[in-house]
């Protein structure tokens, strides 16, 4: 008897799980044609305190701004990716967050296709968007990291051309954080080993040795690229740290790839250093042929949320002009609203898509094993 009431306590759980998941899908796909007005009501109408997760420090300042906004009583958390994936997973209730803020696009494929989460496009904004920043779910920003190096001293790494981190003399002057702790870091390599990538490596090589690319061992110009540069880099332990060490007068001579957004903290000694895209632009050439990577950080309601309606007001809220402050106030975050402009001195997203390798969730996805690959090449 014993055994059948287990049995049946669990079916209910199971049967409520999945009943709240169908509530909260039925929510968000009425929320997609209402008006600014009817969030605001619908939000309102909801108890309890409104929890939001996301992997960015900002998260906080425009969510205690939302707070005062609505008078709703919110909990950020900033937390890491894995962080938050493992949460989607795990938390029900009171506990769950209702919205989250999060990277990688092949993980939160995943956590899509596995119900955690679902997209929600505000009616606001959704006529003024491309449709590739709609779906499979909504783009809040795009991210850069950037090759930035130290000016300073006799040995001034000022690329052209990103065969050149390959080079012997650059070992150990290279600081980038381990793919294998940032996901993000290692969808750029994975990305760079695609066909598109490699076509465009080996033409990078033959410009800068002036003979075809010599493959060896490597299956083609992207593998060989990825295995040299991670030879010569140093992990770093943060992008903040990366960029605080890369500034400082004793470190001439050596390069980073970081988020371009380090560059807003007074820990960081800006005059040291120059970001190889902007010294690019003005001196009219490019850096072949890429100067650093973008990703997308996106918006999702989670399939658990207990405040829907404030789920979706809130990424309304983000969209906008006054909710994208937090970021848009300094360089390295580019809002997919065009009615949002980049920050003055930066350079525009279109720019930045045309000379950064873009994340493909796809790709990543299907090609996941050469994280195997890579993660050779990360022992040291």
């Amino acid at each position: 008897m014993k055994k059948i009431t287990a049995v049946l306590l669990a079916l209910m759980l199971l049967l409520g799980a999945v009943s709240a998941l169908a509530d909260v899908a039925a929510d968000v796909e009425a929320g997609q044609a209402m008006t600014h007005d009817e969030l605001v009501e619908k939000a309102l109408a909801e108890s309890g305190t409104f929890v939001v997760y996301g992997n960015t420090s900002r998260i906080a300042t425009a969510a205690e701004d939302f707070a005062a906004l609505y008078n709703i009583p919110t909990e950020s958390n900033n937390l890491k990716d894995q962080e938050i994936y493992t949460k989607l997973r795990n938390e029900n209730g009171a506990e769950a967050a209702d919205m989250v803020m999060i990277q990688d696009g092949a993980q939160l494929t995943d956590a899509i296709d596995e119900g955690l989460v679902i997209n929600f496009v505000p009616a606001s904004v959704k006529d003024a968007l491309d449709p590739a920043d709609q779906q499979p779910a909504l783009v809040h920003q795009y991210i850069n990291k950037l090759f930035i190096y130290n000016n300073k001293g006799d040995d001034v790494p000022a690329i052209r051309n990103v065969w050149e981190l390959t080079d012997p003399a650059m070992k150990e002057r290279i600081i980038f954080k381990n793919p294998e702790s940032e996901k993000v870091n290692m969808n750029f390599l994975v990305m760079c080993t695609s066909d598109e990538w490699a076509e465009k490596l080996a033409a990078a090589y033959q410009a800068w040795k002036g003979e075809a690319i010599d493959l060896g061992e490597y299956k083609n110009a992207g593998y060989k690229w990825v295995a040299e540069f991670l030879d010569n880099v140093t992990f770093g332990k943060s992008d903040t740290t990366i960029a605080e060490e890369i500034s400082q007068d004793t470190a001439a001579g050596k390069l980073g790839l970081f988020v371009l957004s380090k560059l807003r903290s007074s820990s960081v000694l800006t005059d040291n250093l120059t970001v190889a895209q902007y010294e690019a632009t003005a001196g009219g050439y490019a850096v072949e042929p890429f100067s650093g990577f973008m990703y997308p950080m996106y918006t999702m309601v989670n399939t658990k949320a207990t405040r829907p309606y404030t789920g979706m007001l809130f990424i309304e809220y983000l969209m906008s002009q006054e909710g994208f402050q937090p970021w848009g106030k300094s360089i390295g975050a580019y809002s997919p609203n065009p009615a949002i402009a980049v920050n003055e001195g930066d350079l525009g997203i279109d720019v930045w898509k045309s000379t950064l390798v873009m994340e493909d969730a796809a790709y990543i996805l299907e090609n996941f094993e050469v994280e195997d690959f890579i993660l050779l090449h990360c022992q040291k």
